[in-house]
């Protein structure tokens, strides 16, 4: 740094951080640059992309860093607004550089999303080979994963979807098989303990109070438990972890000895679907019933990396598996039925965090 030798600087925090300043200085720019990669081999893929399932933070990011690559690499693309309902109806939007610019400072998703699962595949391929599709990425949680199954199991039936098909996960749950990651996930857990920190300086000068906080994340326990660690909550009750009746009322009684020693407060996580039968609402009634008056209890219910990625590898699946087509209108289709060919780009622990394609 004394030298200011910045390239020798970059080239020494690695491949990870120069991919990362790389993809910086793209999405930074104002146009499309005209030195455009030649990654697709000099041909003009188009690939598409939308979101299946419910947003989460980042998407719009996400979004936004495909667009610009997959232009940049010289394809077409195409946003398909409303999942499967919009791309059955033909709801496709040629996007272009400008198109996305100011996108990251946006919440949800811009495109539409539903949790609508592929049904009417004769219609679906119908639209794709329309707007001749290459590729295509789905953005969403469990419900974007499943739809990738069912367009694979669907393939010995319709050819036409023997094309790249790749899962981005995006949930706040981070529910998705394949990765330890899911792009919202973090967010959404850092949000949660600025709740709880929150709630608990609003307690202080209060006496002898327990706090039963739940949080999303369907039937995985991955926010309550990162949450409850992160505030320093006392305890956390989630689906994977089963606890019965005679488990809450010990907790009754652990937070009764606390209080006669002086401990002010108590805080209990919950994810909402730890159990059907012991609901928050019951575990409340159920504090109360058993403090004996010794406390009172309250309740709270309260992408870019991997967008890039996404494109290279659909681009490198395309250039190799481009077959001569026997439809006068179209030259060259993509066929690839290779089982990796429709898979899930997550984040692996290994030595550090990596993004990875898991077939599905």
């Amino acid at each position: 740094m004394d030298n200011k030798n910045f390239v020798e600087a970059v080239q020494l925090r690695g491949r990870s951080f120069f991919r990362n300043l790389e993809t910086y200085r793209l999405m930074s720019r104002i146009k499309l640059p005209e030195d455009k990669s030649d990654l697709s081999g000099g041909r003009s893929f188009n690939l598409a992309i939308m979101n299946v399932g419910a947003p989460a933070c980042g998407i719009n990011a996400c979004l936004r860093s495909f667009v610009r690559v997959g232009l940049y690499h010289g394809c077409r693309i195409y946003t398909i607004h409303d999942a499967f309902l919009g791309l059955m109806k033909g709801d496709f939007k040629e996007m272009n550089w400008s198109d996305v610019s100011q996108w990251v400072m946006h919440g949800g998703s811009l495109i539409g999303c539903h949790k609508e699962l592929p049904k009417n595949y004769a219609k679906i391929c119908e639209q794709l080979a329309k707007f001749d599709i290459h590729g295509l990425v789905i953005v969403g949680g469990f419900e974007a994963y499943h739809s990738a199954v069912l367009l694979d199991e669907a393939r010995r039936d319709f050819p036409q979807l023997c094309i790249p098909i790749c899962v981005i996960p995006a949930t706040i749950s981070n529910n998705v098989p394949g990765t330890a990651f899911s792009i919202g996930a973090d967010t959404a857990l850092n949000e949660i303990c600025s709740c709880i920190d929150k709630i608990k300086q609003s307690a202080t000068g209060t006496k002898r109070r327990v706090f039963i906080i739940e949080t999303m994340g369907g039937f995985c326990g991955y926010l309550a438990t990162l949450s409850a660690l992160a505030s320093g909550a006392d305890n956390a009750y989630i689906f994977e972890e089963k606890f019965t009746v005679d488990d809450i009322v010990s907790d009754v009684k652990v937070v009764s000895a606390k209080m006669e020693k002086g401990v002010q407060r108590y805080l209990l996580v919950r994810s909402e679907n730890a159990n059907v039968n012991y609901t928050t609402e019951f575990i409340t009634r159920l504090f109360r019933e058993e403090s004996g008056g010794n406390f009172d209890t309250r309740i709270n219910i309260l992408g870019t990396k991997m967008a890039v990625r996404a494109v290279e590898w659909i681009l490198q699946l395309c250039s190799e598996n481009l077959k001569q087509s026997n439809d006068d209108n179209r030259k060259e289709h993509v066929f690839c039925d290779q089982p990796n060919s429709v898979s899930l780009l997550g984040v692996v622990q290994r030595s550090g965090n990596q993004e990875a394609f898991s077939r599905i």
